[in-house]
């Protein structure tokens, strides 16, 4: 079987072995793929495996070979899942590969609003402790989680991780889900008091067209002035301006996001001028240990359908 990996490096820049898919078929890998280069490199494909690269129905048509797609991720947008299913291809994803991960990197947004240690520590380092009058000093104040109440937005694999990290934060922990279901330590209650009461609003469900935008300008005004918006899921869950906005007159206190709406953000990005914003590049996925799960699920993927048994079809 002919495999192509069309953007292979943000999963495995060198540190990961691509062994588990080798031994399926012939392997070609490709770092990343611009859109005029697809065709042309996956022209003998019979299976192409793509974590963000776009698949819309006109480069299927071009490529009457491929039989299955395998995506290196949850998030399965960049393919046209209607015109793969009128070509006959199969279409998978991968699930809670990183729970853990991202679970940590939330909070890792969390502590650095709340604890500031990187801008103590810049000021370590620019001489100012040796400076002190005092064997102490902060820079800004510094807040105790416990006591506080998060709130969560969606409480799938990585929503539930969360509230146990909060709950051993010694947090109070509530959740708004569209379909409810008793959770041992979570108070489900109704999205506007997940605003209305929450120190910590952190958003874990998927993107969808009811949920695009979530956090806009009248969420925000329910808002604590001292709450933290944090967002580990996707971009598009906010709306960009609207929490700008918030941070620069003050509505709420901070926001910490490892996800924008546009990936890599354009220069004028409102949030990346905005005060008390702590942004990373999308990370929460990438530790190696998840990285490594993520590969193996894309192998076990790609062996269940050239078996006869696909698992993980979203197509």
């Amino acid at each position: 079987m002919n495999i192509v990996i069309l953007d292979g490096y943000t999963l495995n820049p060198g540190d990961q072995d691509w062994a588990p898919i080798e031994k399926l078929g012939n392997v070609t890998i490709y770092d990343r793929s611009a859109k005029e280069e697809i065709v042309g490199r996956a022209g003998d494909a019979e299976v192409l495996l793509v974590n963000k690269v776009v698949l819309s129905a006109d480069t299927l048509a071009q490529l009457p070979k491929v039989k299955y797609i395998g995506v290196m991720a949850t998030g399965f947008n960049n393919i046209d899942i209607d015109a793969a299913r009128k070509q006959g291809i199969t279409v998978t994803n991968v699930k809670a590969y990183g729970p853990a991960s991202v679970a940590q990197q939330t909070f890792a947004l969390l502590l650095a609003i709340v604890n500031r240690v990187e801008t103590h520590s810049q000021s370590v380092f620019a001489g100012e402790w040796a400076a002190s009058a005092d064997f102490c000093y902060w820079k800004t104040p510094l807040t105790e989680l416990a006591g506080k109440t998060m709130g969560l937005i969606g409480l799938g694999d990585i929503g539930s991780q969360v509230a146990r990290i909060a709950a051993a934060f010694g947090m109070k922990v509530i959740a708004y889900r569209k379909h409810p279901a008793p959770t041992e330590g979570v108070e489900m209650v109704s999205l506007d008091e997940i605003f209305r009461q929450s120190d910590v609003v952190s958003l874990h469900c998927p993107l969808t067209e009811e949920t695009r935008e979530i956090v806009n300008r009248d969420s925000l005004s329910k808002m604590k002035r001292s709450a933290v918006v944090l967002n580990t899921g996707r971009g598009p869950l906010i709306h960009e301006q609207d929490l700008a906005d918030a941070l620069q007159n003050g509505t709420i206190a901070a926001a910490g996001l490892d996800v924008l709406s546009v990936e890599p953000p354009k220069a004028d990005n409102p949030l990346l001028s905005a005060p008390n914003c702590v942004i990373t590049p999308h990370v929460a996925w990438a530790t190696f240990e998840a990285r490594e799960r993520l590969l193996q699920m894309v192998a076990d993927n790609l062996a269940g359908f050239q078996s006869g048994n696909p698992r993980n079809v979203v197509s």
